[in-house]
């Protein structure tokens, strides 16, 4: 494992531009548990594409980094304050680059954070989460308008848990039946195709409703 660094660096990231110059909208994208991977950064380029800066944190700076052969190891040590005082500065760098509205996405790990950083009075105008476990037990009044996704399917994330969200906020629940946890991981095994070709229209126009 590589040596952590004595004082943490502020909080890098992969940040794709659209074509034109500033203002545009921007987008935090947030990353699953293994960390910054080739698909996450995807998200952000298609983001780019349709308009949007979109800036993915590596949430593990503070221990080296994203690292594919410890993500399991790093997962127990992030601190959900220190998670969203990086999603908070990741939020103003955008903002200095000439965002205009700032919104929040993120898939398992990341899905749980969107929707935490939607909860905690951040300066994000919408929050979309992708199968983000565990949030019936952050459940409380987000500061900004949001969505979030689930697979019926999730062998992470049992029913009862996706129903007690849904009991907190019966709009913004949408479950996919047939999909597995992962449903937008495309090029993997739980890549659901049918569910990411209605959820990425859905975030965009959520995105296009709340950050123009």
């Amino acid at each position: 494992m590589r040596a952590m660094p004595d004082e943490p660096i502020p909080v890098p990231y992969f940040l794709a531009r659209p074509a034109g110059p500033p203002p545009w909208p921007g987008v935090v994208v947030l990353m699953e548990a293994p960390g910054i991977s080739a698909q996450l950064l995807r998200v952000c380029e298609r983001l780019a594409h349709e308009g949007y800066a979109a800036a993915a944190p590596d949430l593990f700076h503070r221990q080296g980094g994203t690292d594919p052969d410890h993500w399991q190891e790093f997962v127990p040590l992030l601190r959900d304050d220190e998670s969203v005082a990086d999603i908070a500065a990741t939020v103003a760098a955008l903002r200095d680059a000439g965002a205009s509205a700032v919104g929040v996405t993120g898939f398992c790990m990341g899905g749980r954070l969107s929707y935490r950083a939607a909860v905690a009075g951040l300066d994000i105008q919408a929050a979309v989460g992708f199968y983000g476990s565990n949030i019936s037990q952050l459940l409380g009044t987000p500061n900004c308008p949001f969505l979030l996704f689930y697979g019926g399917k999730d062998p992470y994330i049992p029913m009862d848990e996706v129903e007690k969200v849904r009991a907190h906020h019966p709009d913004e629940v949408i479950v996919y039946p047939d999909a597995d946890h992962g449903f937008m991981r495309d090029g993997s095994d739980s890549y659901h195709p049918e569910a990411a070709a209605d959820a990425w229209p859905r975030l965009l126009g959520f995105f296009a409703q709340h950050l123009a």
